[in-house]
């Protein structure tokens, strides 16, 4: 017997060596090294770009003849290459599609023969569980060739992502460094999730997009579009509470999420402050906001919205009032923010003499660093106050003043307005910054008086500038600093579209 099983381990080794190698090979042949040259827009000269940087990240080939990475290592690039395994070969390749909200983007080599009997990466059909053995490929920094490090998936979780998204994460305590971001992570030979982050404080900690997000993904932009995830941006909470089950009159054994505040007001919107949603779909929620989704895993129930959304709206049992109804309300592909997020796009502004407006954006709070954003906290600056606010209406967003005055003469003896919010000019109020633009082109008054929002412990200067004299100056700044455009590409039609004429008046050159 003992001699049988010495046999059979023997004989094991032999076959399931070269077969397991085989394996491994194929899948080191099915990623590649992703070169990116970032140009990325500067939100504090918003004219301008950064100096040029080589991001390096990894990707891997899946069906369809496309290349599988993370959005955030080809974001703002310029030119992308792909770099095979064990080849000193460049290939050029270009954005398919890009969702930064859960950090995936396709791309696609010019040169399709790289694919010639290549094969891909087949995707797992189902999440894999906690203790699964998982192989984590790609080009992490300190090397120049394919690593691979082994590890087990030690949690699933569905929580944030990046840009107000949620998604389905994965916790995996393979060894993953810089570089290893788009890289695959495998088990069984199947694509169970796409590396984009770790936690730098912590040894062998990194976490995984799941492999539903990435069929989301790829099921979203088939038709050459990406919409989104569908998401739901009512205030929730759990109803664990005993005092909060009485005042709700919530029957024993009955779970959910009750709505403290619904995303949208009035009587059109479908949900209500103190409503209890307790099924989204047919599937129950359990008092403390979580669903079991598998026998081995319990998840947020809003992680069900992505399952159950049709056609822009979801299916949602509520108690409402002592009763059960039954509602569809919308779901939301992102959620809106008066202070927006720029993702891949590169910010808005308009030069006028001095004076540098853009919209405002969370890039921008951000670049402005720790100190100056602890300013603006104290001052109660409506660009902080404001920050995470829905547009009080359709279009509204915060026009700032985005870098220091520019030299100039006319400038003399005012302070410098830098992350300044303008409020008004000339009396009227500015809702975003193609309306400020069109205040400027349509003002016919000899001056222009500029309000800025009003800060805690702070006196905001009122600015009175001749109008002739800051159109003048427009032109000069733009010479002396080398600017060459006015404004951003999209605000060109609204400065250069004619000004509105009265009945009997006769227009004033600008």
């Amino acid at each position: 017997m003992i001699f049988r099983i010495v046999a059979v381990s023997i004989l094991w080794s032999f076959v399931s060596g070269p077969f397991l190698a085989y394996g491994q090979d194929k899948v080191r042949d099915l990623v590649v090294k992703v070169h990116a040259i970032r140009r990325s827009p500067d939100v504090l000269r918003p004219w301008s770009k950064l100096s040029p940087q080589n991001i390096y990240g990894s990707g891997v080939v899946i069906e369809g003849r496309r290349i599988l990475t993370a959005a955030h290592v080809i974001q703002h690039a310029s030119q992308i290459y792909v770099q095979p395994n064990q080849s000193a070969e460049k290939l050029a390749a270009r954005v398919l599609a890009v969702a930064p909200g859960v950090d995936l983007a396709l791309l696609q080599i010019e040169d399709e023969k790289f694919f010639d009997g290549r094969g891909h990466l087949p995707l797992a059909e189902e999440l894999p569980r906690v203790k699964d053995t998982v192989n984590v490929y790609g080009y992490p920094a300190g090397g120049a060739e394919l690593s691979v490090t082994s590890g087990i998936v030690s949690r699933i979780e569905f929580t944030d992502f990046y840009y107000s998204a949620k998604g389905l994460r994965i916790q995996v305590d393979a060894a993953l460094n810089p570089g290893n971001s788009g890289g695959p992570a495998v088990s069984d030979g199947e694509l169970i999730g796409l590396v984009f982050s770790l936690i730098p404080s912590a040894q062998n900690i990194g976490y995984l997009i799941s492999v539903e997000e990435i069929r989301l993904f790829l099921g979203d932009v088939a038709d050459g579009t990406y919409e989104g995830k569908p998401q739901m941006h009512d205030s929730v909470q759990a109803v664990e509470n005993g005092a909060l089950r009485k005042r709700l009159g919530l029957p024993g054994g009955v779970g959910g999420l009750m709505v403290t505040e619904p995303y949208r007001q009035g009587d059109a919107y479908p949900l209500k402050r103190w409503d209890v949603i307790t099924h989204i779909g047919d599937q129950a929620i359990e008092q403390d906001g979580k669903v079991a989704v598998r026998y081995d895993l319990r998840l947020s129930a809003l992680y069900l919205l992505q399952r159950h959304a049709h056609k822009g709206k979801v299916k949602l049992t509520a108690y409402r009032d002592g009763r059960r109804v039954h509602i569809n309300p919308p779901v939301e592909w992102q959620r809106e923010f008066v202070v927006h997020y720029l993702m891949n796009q590169s910010p808005r502004y308009f030069i006028y003499g001095p004076l540098v407006f853009s919209q405002a954006s969370q890039e921008y709070i951000e670049r402005l660093g720790g100190q100056r954003e602890l300013a603006l906290i104290r001052e109660a600056s409506s660009l902080i106050v404001r920050r995470y606010d829905k547009p009080a209406f359709a279009g509204e967003e915060l026009v700032v003043v985005a870098a220091p005055m520019f030299p100039h003469r006319i400038t003399k003896g005012y302070d410098d307005p830098t992350a300044s919010v303008v409020s008004e000019v000339n009396g009227v109020s500015v809702k975003n910054l193609s309306h400020l633009v069109e205040i400027l082109r349509d003002a016919s008054e000899p001056q222009l008086v500029f309000r800025f929002a009003k800060r805690a412990d702070r006196s905001q200067e009122i600015m009175v500038f001749n109008r002739a004299e800051i159109a003048a100056a427009t032109e000069e700044v733009l010479n002396d600093n080398g600017i060459r455009y006015q404004y951003s590409a999209d605000l060109r039609p609204v400065w250069e579209r004619p000004r509105p004429v009265m009945p009997g008046l006769v227009r004033e050159p600008r």
